[in-house]
């Protein structure tokens, strides 16, 4: 591997700590996006707006997901895309259709688990309440109660003497649900009625909330660790902390404007749960944005399929770093570490959508931006997960490379990465975008 060309740069890390802990829901991570995109001059555009083939950036926002991407001039109707790819959610709890409970004196609210999160990493967290809601006049506005709301109380040990032998067993329906107050004399589950307490918190007035995607989140804010401080703590970088660089590599790249290709950002929603919706990678939300860029400069279905066979898309997701105190469950020839550098991901049997010819792609985008990179490959006995870039590959017959930055504690309230990674994980997305 060799010596970065680039001094590390941790303004770079400390901006990702400012976009994690303003983004608590994928709807803020989007709207985050959209603000650092327009800062650089892209343009919003409206999915039900005809679109020009003007050069220059533009981007299309649905709810938890967001496309853009930059027109370089001279661009022909057939020139090929250069696609990074993230996704904006992460594993947590949910409020459900009927949010509030009265249980043993308690006020509670009902959640359901979305993802897979590690459960006791949110036992005994102060959490704050996020999301969007929809309102009786049409509109939508984002939501952030951010302050300790909630808490998950776990069991004294004095009550469950089994867990010193047997483990802390959780169920997720009765064991999951936050408190956030005490029952008044009445008993009754309306005195807790979070959607009033939503609308009084925002100026709204009671009924106005007729819809709610509403999330909770740990507060505690990212912080660097470590004697040197050379780790990172942080809620949510899988994967906002693609996101993240994802976005940084493309307003980079849009300041130069004698591009070869066509550079993309496409964050996903809905990951953690298979991708399959409107906002996920599996529905047809990126295959539209591109081929109306193709049409609206002129293009035909012949220079849509020639754009098409010469694209690359790299899926920046979040990996495994081999786990000091887990070793074995790791492969014995390959152990990521933090700092090394982001990881190159391997499957053959598809999880990953990696072949040699993606790791070429990389190994010379990386080679390019004088940026180590590592590989990873699963235990042969510990099933991999996957991510967006199967999808990607398979739905639109783009030729697509997984990649990441390596973590521990990956699906935890709180992960843990190397401070300098996610500064070079940008630096190689944005070689990779220059072509």
């Amino acid at each position: 591997m060799r010596t970065p060309s680039r001094p590390f740069d941790r303004g770079h890390t400390d901006d990702l700590m400012s976009f994690l802990a303003a983004s608590p829901t994928p709807y803020h991570a989007v709207a985050n996006v959209a603000a650092r995109l327009e800062k650089a001059g892209f343009q919003q555009v409206a999915e039900t707006d005809a679109w020009d083939g003007t050069s220059g950036g533009k981007f299309v926002t649905r709810g938890g997901a967001v496309i853009a991407w930059y027109v370089p001039e001279g661009a022909q109707a057939h020139t090929p895309f250069r696609i990074v790819g993230a996704h904006t959610d992460s594993p947590n709890l949910r409020v459900k259709p009927q949010p509030d409970m009265v249980s043993n004196g308690w006020r509670q609210i009902a959640v359901e688990i979305y993802g897979g999160p590690l459960l006791n990493s949110w036992l005994d967290r102060d959490l704050g309440l996020a999301g969007r809601v929809s309102l009786r006049d049409g509109t939508e506005r984002l939501v952030n109660v951010d302050r300790a709301l909630l808490r998950v109380p776990q069991l004294a040990i004095h009550l469950d003497r089994s867990v010193t032998s047997d483990g802390l067993k959780l169920d997720k329906q009765r064991h999951m649900q936050p408190i956030w107050g005490l029952r008044g004399d009445g008993g009754d589950p309306s005195e807790a009625d979070l959607l009033s307490f939503l609308e009084d918190e925002n100026g709204l007035g009671r009924g106005d909330i007729t819809g709610w995607d509403l999330m909770t989140y740990a507060i505690e804010a990212p912080a660097y660790l470590g004697r040197d401080k050379e780790l990172l703590a942080g809620p949510r970088m899988d994967n906002l902390l693609s996101v993240h660089a994802c976005t940084a590599a493309l307003t980079e790249v849009s300041k130069q404007d004698d591009l070869p290709y066509i550079p993309v950002l496409a964050a996903f929603d809905h990951e953690e749960n298979g991708s399959q919706s409107d906002t996920g990678a599996d529905g047809p939300l990126l295959g539209t944005v591109l081929e109306r860029s193709v049409f609206a400069r002129g293009g035909s279905y012949e220079d849509r399929a020639r754009a098409f066979a010469g694209t690359i898309c790299l899926s920046s997701d979040t990996g495994h770093a081999v786990h000091p105190n887990y070793g074995e469950r790791h492969d014995p020839t390959h152990h990521p570490r933090a700092n090394g550098g982001p990881i190159l991901k391997v499957n053959v049997n598809n999880r990953y959508a990696t072949d040699g010819s993606g790791r070429a792609v990389f190994a010379a985008a990386c080679d390019k931006a004088g940026v180590p990179f590592q590989s990873f490959v699963s235990n042969n006995a510990m099933p991999c997960g996957t991510t967006i870039g199967p999808i990607t590959a398979a739905r639109h017959g783009i030729k697509t490379v997984d990649i990441g930055t390596a973590i521990l504690s990956m699906h935890s309230v709180r992960e843990l990465c190397g401070a300098d990674d996610p500064y070079l994980l940008a630096n190689a997305l944005t070689a990779f975008l220059e072509g």
